[in-house]
């Protein structure tokens, strides 16, 4: 159970990236109803005193690394990637993965987990400024710039800015729940799931878009996922042409009608199967692909497993979590 989370900073950490790991673990949610635990946050530092950061503003860290001894999380906090990470850093790293606890960096944290050894042989990412500098740098380790965060076992590294929410949520998710996940991503203002090449197991989103009527659309085709829906249906609905509807959708969503509605049936799916005892065709129907066959051909294209072992992992870790 993820109860202690430590985040390592250094001369020169960024803000923004470190912030986004105190917005997810460092405020106590315990009492608002949602059945989001209080975690027991740390910032830790190798030298405690004033910590410079990027944005030429300086926080005072008063804890050092024995901070991150117990914890069941260590992040490494992003940081200028040509500068020297103390070698009591690294060690830290190394002690929290040599024990099973979960490591994590976020943006160019990636390069001190790596300098510290704990991604050779791995798949990891980070910002994708900063991948080809990363791969060069160590060859050992294999660098995915088209993703949002990759796992590892329990090594997890995620791309640049806001993409440390992501990764974030993704391992409250893997630890406590969608539920609590989803809850964390409602209090910050973020949706749970952002489209990446990664396939995440997150709950479904509803993106906002510039138009609101496309927007209103979207929302229609969510609440009556199991009709079928045509261009010409959709487009006459909004008292357009279908070539100037299908141009708008194209524009607003970045996908197709057709493309779009797939990925919140899956998402539908995914909610189901987590939430309630449905079995695999009652699933399907309700999530609008009407057969089974159609539901386990769109989640191994868009997750790259079946629904039944979808089930397994999260029902397991849903169970476990309450």
């Amino acid at each position: 159970m993820l109860k202690t989370v430590a985040i390592i900073v250094v001369p020169n950490f960024s803000i923004f990236e470190f912030g986004t790991a105190c917005e997810v673990f460092g405020i106590d949610r315990s009492d608002r109803g949602s059945g989001v635990p209080g975690f027991d946050f740390r910032v830790c530092t190798p030298v405690p005193g004033d910590v410079k950061m990027k944005s030429g503003l300086s926080m005072h860290v008063g804890v050092g690394l024995e901070a991150a001894d117990d914890a069941d999380l260590v992040i490494m906090a992003p940081y200028g990637r040509d500068e020297d990470v103390p070698d009591s850093a690294l060690e830290a790293l190394r002690a929290a993965h040599a024990r099973g606890a979960w490591v994590m960096s976020i943006c160019s944290g990636a390069f001190a987990l790596a300098r510290a050894g704990l991604l050779d042989g791995r798949r990891c990412t980070t910002h994708w400024h900063y991948s080809q500098d990363l791969a060069g740098r160590y060859p050992e380790v294999h660098v995915d710039e088209n993703v949002l965060y990759v796992q590892d076992g329990t090594i997890i590294t995620s791309a640049g800015t806001a993409a440390g929410i992501d990764a974030c949520l993704h391992l409250v998710r893997v630890e406590l729940g969608a539920n609590v996940a989803a809850a964390i991503a409602r209090d910050m203002v973020v949706p749970p799931h952002r489209d990446g090449g990664q396939a995440q197991f997150i709950d479904r989103p509803m993106p906002a878009c510039g138009s609101a009527p496309i927007e209103g659309l979207l929302r229609w085709m969510v609440e009556n996922l199991e009709r079928d829906h045509s261009v010409n249906e959709l487009a006459a609905r909004l008292h357009m042409s279908a070539r100037t509807f299908a141009r708008r959708f194209r524009a607003e969503t970045g996908a197709t009608p057709a493309a779009w509605l797939n990925s919140q049936r899956v998402l539908r799916a995914q909610e189901l199967l987590e939430t309630t005892e449905l079995n695999i065709d009652e699933v399907a129907r309700e999530a609008g692909f009407g057969h089974s066959v159609l539901l386990r051909h769109h989640f191994a294209k868009v997750l790259d497993t079946s629904p039944q072992s979808y089930r397994r992992a999260f029902r397991g870790q849903l169970a476990e979590a309450s």
